[in-house]
């Protein structure tokens, strides 16, 4: 192995392995200053913010960002959000309604059913710091763009073709000047074959919404998106809410690549030398296959929402045009 490259190889490695080290093991980050321990530093005050979203909406996730403050006023930030040295293992967030992972990001279901009419909440403590507690509530809001996208599948991709075989070496004649014989001619190489044909995509899916009014003293509405007996749903404000409801169609599959013709066989030695072989031909690439079309969308509302109907997107690329029927829509929850 050329010398430049296996140095290289090792250095690569050398530094994989130490990457690894330095992000798996919080020991040695403490030691290198990387990360710092709660439990040796005298923390006197703890604060808990949501510096991206003071609420929270179906479907979205946000971060914490803790705040602490040493005796002699330094102040520390959790990692993640707060790109700080504190480290979210030791630190316990216990939340109500919303859930959080091991990084400190808060994450509410999508289904607006689960939360609805509720508060998201979460108390945070240290257990090496038994004094310090924070306490977050989230306001859950709906005037977000939630999505409802859907799609037929794609197209199974072509074969390749195979690679034609080389030609044979033409057989050696004399180089002898008083016995000169000529070299043979090499074998020409085979046509590599084609590649086949991608199939085409599925066409989108029927998709079914209804629309209503929530019940309560804010104007909220919902929707229930169904598609092959499976529904979603939303909750939506149309002050700055909205929902887009797309079925697309599958994209096709790509064509096979034709295969690679064979090489011409050399012509053997002699006087005079054989000719070489002529090379294959390639074989063709398959064609793509077409893309599906969309599927039908249709709409039905209650007449109290069609003020509001505003808020729905609907997306059928090359499929039939989306329909909005209105009639008599009950709360769907």
């Amino acid at each position: 192995m050329n010398r430049r490259i296996f140095t290289s190889a090792f250095v690569f490695a050398t530094s994989a392995v130490l990457i690894t080290m330095l992000t798996g093991c919080a020991t040695l980050q403490v030691k290198l200053g990387m990360r710092v321990d709660l439990a040796k530093l005298p923390i006197t005050a703890m604060a808990a913010t949501l510096p991206q979203d003071p609420g929270i909406a179906p479907g979205e996730k946000n971060p914490v960002l803790l705040t602490f403050t040493e005796a002699n006023g330094k102040v520390l930030k959790t990692s993640g959000i707060g790109k700080g040295k504190v480290m979210w293992r030791q630190i316990t967030v216990t939340p109500s309604v919303v859930t959080v992972n091991k990084k400190g990001v808060l994450h509410l279901a999508a289904d607006p059913r689960v939360s609805d009419g509720k508060t998201g909440h979460v108390d945070i403590t240290v257990p090496t710091h038994p004094d310090l507690h924070a306490s977050l509530d989230l306001p859950l809001h709906y005037d977000d763009a939630f999505r409802a996208a859907y799609s037929g599948a794609s197209g199974t991709a072509g074969t390749d073709g195979q690679d034609g075989s080389d030609g044979s070496s033409g057989s050696d004649g004399s180089t002898d000047p008083d016995n000169p014989s000529a070299g043979g001619n090499g074998g020409d190489g085979g046509n590599g074959t084609d590649g086949t044909n991608g199939s085409d995509g599925d066409n989108g899916p029927a998709v079914q919404v209804l629309a209503a009014l929530h019940p309560g003293a804010k104007l909220l509405v919902e929707f229930a998106v169904t598609v092959a007996g499976k529904t979603k749903f939303f909750l939506v404000d149309p002050n700055g809410g909205t929902l887009a409801v797309s079925s697309d169609g599958g994209s096709g599959g790509s064509g096979g690549h034709g295969g690679r013709g064979g090489s011409g066989g050399s012509g053997g030695s002699g006087i005079p030398s054989g000719m070489n072989g002529n090379s294959g031909l390639d074989g063709h690439d398959g064609s793509s296959g077409s893309d599906g079309n969309g599927g039908p969308i249709s709409v039905t509302y209650d007449a109290s929402v069609k003020p509001y109907i505003g808020i729905l997107r609907l997306s059928s690329p090359s499929g039939p045009r989306p329909t909005e029927t209105q009639g008599t829509v009950a709360p769907l929850w």
